[in-house]
């Protein structure tokens, strides 16, 4: 019998995408990486986007894991979307066995926060499956900056963790800093949960020569999706003012790098609008991988001026590649980033422009941190997953989870 059952929901929900987000990457690792730890004792399941739960078949499971990550990689001709016949047979073929049999000392990881806000459903899948349950939990934004969210993004955030604190077993926090938000709420519960922080491991972007750029300019890249809290606005002002300050050949080039999300009206608007950013400031939506870490490869800095985060793959993704960083200083990215990338206060604007242009002309600040960048070290999802078995052993001598 199989004892580890991984919840894959979020990555059959997004079955038309060919492009991940940071969720989606994060519950392929979890799939590739406990199936290389458990073996055939691992076992797929989900909630299907027609809204059955059951487990996946194995071989089905691991053929569109696998057609996921084939999409992901490619660098042209991927539609944004596809459309939804084009895609039924997927649909169809992961359809959930709702016959398969429950196993002894189960534990049920589930590494997104796909239907956590539809609590009955979550006890009704541990009871089926007599399981203990893990989670990971990865921040809690939209509780703790609920302007920076959709309308009602704090109050379904607030019952996916009430979700957590509810049900869950123990917990996996990608970050200290997420681990210190989460902990009044599981103290609150009464529940033994045990809590695990667990770095997420960097993604494995191949570097590759930098492609050429329209020209010989230095070019910054910012990335991720295009919402409030990413703090966008702080650097088109600055790019806006720098252009109207600066000989045009001297305006160093901004690529942002990211699909555009939601409250984010005043930032569409200079994109689309603003005459002082074109031929500066270039957006690119969608960007496979390969392009990605091409563009970061040749990218005299990574810029991450976010007012608020839960952990920061995309600085260690840049540092991954050698890339100088300059971010926000909150908690979880030094977490991430350690003493290597440089740090501003996210109202900073003077010190970015300042940092911005000494990284372009690769002064004594650029210097310093590719000095530095030779000793940071890549958090490893090998290091993860390990974590993770651990707090999946500690459960199983538990005995089993909700039976009623």
């Amino acid at each position: 019998m199989t004892g580890i059952i991984l919840d894959i929901s979020r990555l059959i929900s997004r079955v038309r995408y060919s492009t991940p987000s940071g969720v989606d990457r994060v519950e392929m690792a979890y799939a590739r990486g406990l199936l290389a730890h458990y073996g055939d004792g691992l076992a797929f399941a989900a909630v299907h986007p027609a809204g059955l739960y059951g487990r996946i078949p194995r071989a089905k499971a691991l053929a569109y894991l696998d057609e996921l990550e084939r999409r992901w990689s490619r660098q042209d001709g991927n539609p944004r979307q596809r459309s939804l016949a084009s895609v039924m047979p997927w649909l169809a073929a992961l359809l959930p066995d709702r016959r398969a049999p429950r196993s002894d000392g189960a534990v049920y990881v589930q590494a997104s926060p796909h239907h956590l806000t539809n609590a009955a459903k979550v006890r009704a899948i541990l009871v089926r499956e007599q399981a203990r349950f893990l989670c990971l939990v990865h921040d809690l934004i939209p509780i703790e900056f609920p302007e920076y969210a959709r309308p009602s993004g704090a109050a379904l955030h607030r019952k996916r963790i009430e979700t957590v604190a509810a049900l869950a077993d123990a917990v996996i926090v990608n970050s200290a800093a997420t681990g210190a938000s989460l902990q009044p709420w599981l103290d609150r519960s009464g529940r033994e949960i045990d809590m695990h922080v667990a770095l997420l491991g960097t993604e494995p972007l191949s570097a590759a020569a930098p492609t050429p750029q329209p020209d010989e300019r230095p070019y910054f890249v910012c990335l991720g999706t295009i919402e409030p809290r990413k703090n966008h606005l702080l650097l088109l002002h600055l790019w806006r003012h720098l252009a109207e300050t600066l000989p045009a050949g001297d305006v160093p080039r901004l690529l942002v790098i990211g699909r555009r999300g939601w409250e984010n009206e005043q930032v569409v608007d200079m994109l689309e609008r603003c005459p002082g950013l074109r031929g500066h400031v270039e957006e690119l939506g969608d960007c496979s991988d390969a392009r990605m870490a091409t563009l970061l490869c040749g990218a005299r800095a990574l810029l991450m001026p976010s007012f608020a985060e839960g952990y920061g793959m995309p600085v260690a993704e840049a540092l991954s590649l050698g890339t100088p960083v300059l971010a926000s200083d909150l908690p979880a990215l030094r977490e991430v980033g350690g003493a290597t990338p440089d740090y501003l206060d996210p109202l900073d604007g003077p010190g970015w422009r300042a940092m911005i242009l000494d990284h372009a002309a690769r002064g004594p600040g650029y210097r310093a941190q590719m000095e530095r960048l030779p000793r940071w070290r890549a958090p490893g999802w090998d290091e993860h997953i390990a974590i993770v078995a651990r707090a999946i052993a500690a459960l199983q001598t538990r005995g089993p989870g909700l039976t009623s």
